[in-house]
This record gives structure tokens, C-alpha cells and sequence, in this order.
């Protein structure tokens, strides 16, 4: 079973990348848990046996700092006697190389240790406090996986007889990333503003009414530093397609030279002719209809 362990542990830390991988380098919270051995050290007591422990951890990395929090079993057999230990630490750690993918660390912790010793059918308990030290190394596998080593040394602070256990562990744990901001939704696009001019019938020539209009459609361009003008002109049914279409031609480009007069560029200004094509006004054709005979202005 150790071998095992320790082959997965080698074949992982082989295949992992070598650049930094996403969020290791990120500030965000970690979960881990993992197993591997544990020796302890009873004064005057010289057979003790080799024995486990198994550990789980959640924290949070500050890329650089990292804090958490610490659960663990532990069990060995001393001199006939089989000690279980169950502790709970708070763990201080330094990121020396945080920017790279292979980052080791170093760290102190402290907490308590709960003993229970057990032999020939009587056992006894006791919770003491205890501190650590920590050396290690993380390397992240990708996707916020990461593969975590550890050895340390904890000190179980029993009066006139300190309990020392030192080892070893291999941790899997996960990376959470940095929560995502939800970008808001854009803008909704600027309202289109609308003027139409009309025009006497099969004439092009400006109104005095249209020219009212037509300078309200100018201060409102220039105001609100529109850049793009539609101006498309439109003919009543009266007449043939091709008269029509070019007098909707004539009709729009009067509108554009009156916008210019008012100060509006030339380059802003899109002109179109639409002819009896779209009629405000639907009607049978050679009907002459003063609302069809018009041009729309629509600023953007």
C-alpha cells in the first residue's frame, strides 16, 4: 500500500505541467485530503511501530499567505499499547514561489491533540495542546487540482513527558477560483430619432413648414454629435417607378443640402430613394397622396 502511494505520487508529479496552471496563482479557497506515515516519539519508550495518519484540509490562499484549518488521525502502537490520536490544528503558511507551478512552503500550527491509549482491554484519554511545524511542496495538475507534500513535526505538550510525532503525507486537494464577476449587459442602443418633411405635389423644392423641421433635425445632430443621418425620400403613387424614384432622389438630396446649410457634415449624411416603394400611406396606384410625398430624417 505505501509503495502504491508513493508510485501515484511520483507518476503525478512527473506529469504535471511546468508552467503555472489556472488559479494556482490566483487567490481562492482549497480543500485537500491525504494519508502517509507517522512516528512517535514517547520518552524512555524505545519499540515504538511505525504507524498512519490520514488528514484533511480547508483554507484559503492568499497567494503567498495561505490559512487553514487541519483534521487528523493518527495511529501507532507503543510498547504493546495501541494510541489513536484525533487532532485539530490551525495552520499558518508561507508561499515562497508563489508565480510558479511547483511552489514550496513553510509553515507553523497549533491546536489540540486528543490521545486515547488502549491495552488489554483498558484504555485511557487525554486532550493536550499541541504545535507543529510544516515544510512542503504544492504542484497544480490543472483545472484547480493540485498535489500537495508535506513533512512535519508535532509536539504534544504533556507535562514532564512531550509525545513527538514527525512524518510525512501526500494530499490531493482542489483550488476553487476567484468568484467571476458577472459583467453588466451593455447598453441598450441610442433611440433613434425620427423627422419627416413633406413636399407639394411632383415638386422638390423646401417648404417653409419643412424648413422649421429640418433645422430642429439639425440642432438635434448636432447637440447630441450624431454621426450617422438617414435621409430617404419617398414619392406618392401618381406617375411611373422611375419618375417616381428619381424625383424621391431629388426630394432627399434637398433635405441633405438644406441639413448641410445648418451646419450638419456632408459625411454624416446617407441618402437614399425609395420612390412609391414604401408608402406611408397605402393607396391604388396613380392616387396622389400629400402624406407618401415626404422624406424621412432619422438621426443615429
Amino acid at each position: 500500500m505505501k509503495m502504491k502511494i508513493a508510485a501515484l505520487a511520483a507518476a503525478a508529479l512527473i506529469a504535471a505541467p511546468l508552467s503555472v496552471s489556472a488559479q494556482m496563482d490566483q487567490p481562492g479557497f482549497y480543500i485537500g485530503a491525504g494519508a502517509g506515515l507517522n512516528n512517535v516519539n514517547f520518552p524512555r519508550v524505545s519499540n515504538e511501530k511505525l504507524g498512519y495518519n490520514i488528514t484533511a484540509v480547508i483554507g484559503y490562499d492568499f497567494v503567498g499567505p495561505m490559512v487553514e484549518i487541519e483534521g487528523g488521525y493518527r495511529r501507532n502502537s507503543v510498547a504493546n499499547t495501541g494510541l489513536n490520536q484525533w487532532t485539530g490544528m490551525l495552520n499558518a503558511l508561507y508561499t515562497v514561489n508563489p508565480q510558479s507551478n511547483w511552489q514550496f512552503h513553510l509553515g507553523l500550527g497549533g491546536g489540540f491533540d486528543y490521545l486515547q491509549a488502549s491495552s488489554g482491554g483498558l484504555s485511557a484519554n487525554t486532550t493536550k495542546f499541541a504545535a507543529q511545524g510544516l515544510i512542503g511542496m504544492r504542484v497544480g495538475l490543472g483545472d484547480g487540482f493540485f498535489l500537495r507534500t508535506n513533512l512535519f513535526a508535532m509536539n504534544v505538550f504533556v507535562p514532564q513527558k512531550d509525545i513527538v510525532n514527525f512524518g510525512g503525507r501526500v494530499m490531493i486537494g482542489y483550488k476553487f477560483g476567484p468568484a467571476m464577476s458577472v459583467a453588466p449587459p451593455p447598453p441598450p442602443p441610442a433611440p433613434s430619432t425620427n423627422y419627416i418633411v413633406f413636399f407639394d405635389f411632383d415638386r422638390a423644392v423646401i417648404t417653409a413648414q419643412a424648413q422649421t423641421t429640418i433645422k430642429q433635425a439639425a440642432a438635434a445632430a448636432i447637440s447630441g454629435k450624431k454621426t450617422r443621418i438617414g435621409v430617404t425620400g419617398h414619392a406618392d403613387r401618381s406617375g411611373n417607378d422611375a419618375y417616381n424614384m428619381a424625383l424621391s432622389l431629388r426630394r432627399a438630396n434637398a433635405v441633405k443640402d438644406a441639413l448641410v446649410r445648418e451646419g450638419v457634415p456632408a459625411a454624416n449624411i446617407a441618402v437614399v430613394g425609395r420612390g412609391e416603394s414604401q408608402p406611408l400611406v397605402a393607396t391604388a396606384d396613380g392616387v396622389r397622396e400629400p402624406q407618401n410625398r415626404r422624406v424621412e430624417i432619422v438621426l443615429n
